[in-house]
């Protein structure tokens, strides 16, 4: 019986684990954890010239968003943004696990700013300040 009662707990340890881990990019350069144990994040700049520098963005709560979702991790954990570089009114808590949206997930690798289609690096990531069409994101409902 105890056997079967640690066999199920460590079902269920496993299930959060990997629901917990589906939260975040694994191997985001942009997520550094420091010797003191805080955590530093970068968000992705603002363009200095084209048109992302210009617009100003669609307040998440303003139901102006007709696109995917950006999933940012911020300096107040992960966002659910307009845009991937979050700023203040574009972002709102996360929906991810209990709303189905289109997402794209946001994330670096080395100097590269990535739009991922899932929160993996392994998968369908393009570089977000390519040139078209190789900028071209594709999003999954998650």
């Amino acid at each position: 019986m105890n056997t079967l009662v640690r066999f199920f707990a460590l079902i269920a340890l496993a299930l959060v684990a990997s629901a917990a881990s589906a939260q975040f990019v694994k191997g985001n350069e942009a997520v550094k954890v420091l010797l003191d144990g805080k955590v530093a994040v970068e968000i992705p700049p603002i363009p200095t010239s084209g048109s992302a520098s210009k617009l100003k963005p669609c307040a998440a709560a303003a139901g102006c968003h007709p696109g995917p979702w950006h999933m940012v991790e911020t300096p107040a954990g992960l966002r659910e943004c307009t845009e991937p570089f979050a700023r203040p009114t574009s972002c709102r808590a996360p929906t991810y696990g209990t709303q189905k949206l289109a997402r794209l997930w946001i994330a670096k690798k080395g100097s590269s700013w990535l739009w991922c289609q899932y929160p993996s690096l392994a998968k369908k990531c393009v570089d977000m300040y390519a040139r078209p069409p190789l900028n071209l994101p594709v999003s999954a409902v998650q």
